[in-house]
């Protein structure tokens, strides 16, 4: 058994190395802008699959209305540079306006579990998707709101798509290293607790309600530094982005990669982001592949890409362990 779980070990210290190399060298071996924006897209989505990871693989709670908060933050950036503040001041009252938005959601959506969770998640986020769609005179309507330029910190110009994507890399390490962080404290651990028994975390004096609200919380920091950094990089929203299906995809990144795992919801994003943007320019229902693909996820690998691949990997190193050694080959003495 040790050697099962050290060799797992071994193939995710593999898996993340290669990974993190790839990621840092892309800039030069990729051919083309168009596949560094893919890159930059599938790194601030995944930062997107995280925050919502907190609550649906470590908390229990499923949402359907983080497209809101998403698009809120996005919304805040876009109308303050608007209004003709500077980027640093922009980016503040997002992660303030994204932050507050959250707590508002949990205070009113963590009165339920379950389905009523779902319910009322879903609620908020269409009502968010309305006001954008009809608050004219701050959002513009469906027009939606343009964004000139993007940030130079330190002297780098984020407006080309190297330093962009160089810069959403930075982000993305820092809410992976945050992530792993809060994963392995002891918070952590009893937000797991509140998600598998949470009358049992009640008993033992935890306050459950607090635990949730806190990790809604980082969810929502999370969901706002990605909608930051999508506003960037389309340099315009628009309600559109509000809408359930943005949810609805971004749910879909955390189930299929794998959710209460650290690398399911980067895998997952890889997978609808790279569907959506590049195979849908070769084929024309790409939805009814990522449709497919799911189902063959579901039906194949229900825990996710990266818990099945792992479960692959222990049964085949259990195997390989339990197979008898090949007989040494013997040669005959002549006389």
């Amino acid at each position: 058994m040790i050697e099962i779980f050290s060799a797992t070990n071994k193939l995710r210290f593999i898996a993340l190395a290669i990974a993190l190399v790839a990621l840092i060298s892309l800039p030069f071996w990729v051919s083309g802008i168009y596949y560094i924006n893919v890159g930059s897209q599938i790194l601030f989505f995944a930062v997107f699959a995280l925050g919502l990871n907190i609550l649906v693989g470590y908390a229990g709670l499923v949402s359907l209305g983080h497209a809101g908060l998403f698009g809120i933050s996005a919304y805040a950036t876009a109308y303050m540079l608007q209004q003709g503040f500077g980027h640093t001041t922009a980016v503040a009252v997002a992660l303030v306006i994204g932050l507050a938005s959250m707590a508002l959601f949990a205070v009113l959506s963590l009165r339920s579990s379950g389905i009523g969770f779902i319910m009322i998640t879903l609620a908020l986020g269409q009502i968010l998707w309305g006001l954008a769609y009809r608050w004219i005179s701050v959002t513009d309507g469906d027009n939606g709101i343009p964004v000139r330029g993007r940030p130079a910190p330190f002297g780098y110009s984020l407006t080309d798509p190297v330093n962009f994507y160089y810069a959403s890399l930075i982000i993305f390490i820092v809410a992976v290293a945050m992530v792993f962080i809060f994963v392995r404290s002891p918070f952590g651990a009893a937000l797991m607790g509140t998600r598998d028994q949470p009358r049992r975390m009640n008993a033992l004096g935890y306050h459950v309600w607090m635990i949730r609200f806190y990790a809604c919380l980082f969810s929502g920091l999370l969901t706002a530094v990605s909608g930051i950094l999508f506003v960037y990089y389309t340099n315009f929203i628009s309600p559109q982005t509000l809408a359930l299906t943005s949810s609805a995809e971004v749910l879909l990144m955390v189930i299929s990669g794998g959710p209460g795992t650290l690398l399911g919801p980067i895998v997952g994003a890889t997978l609808v982001v790279v569907i959506k943007t590049v195979v849908s320019g070769f084929i024309e229902r790409w939805n009814f592949l990522l449709g497919a693909i799911f189902v063959a996820i579901v039906i194949l690998v229900p825990e996710g890409i990266v818990p099945g691949s792992i479960r692959l990997w222990r049964l085949i190193v259990r195997k390989r362990a339990a197979a008898p050694p090949a007989p040494a080959a013997t040669t005959e003495r002549t006389p």
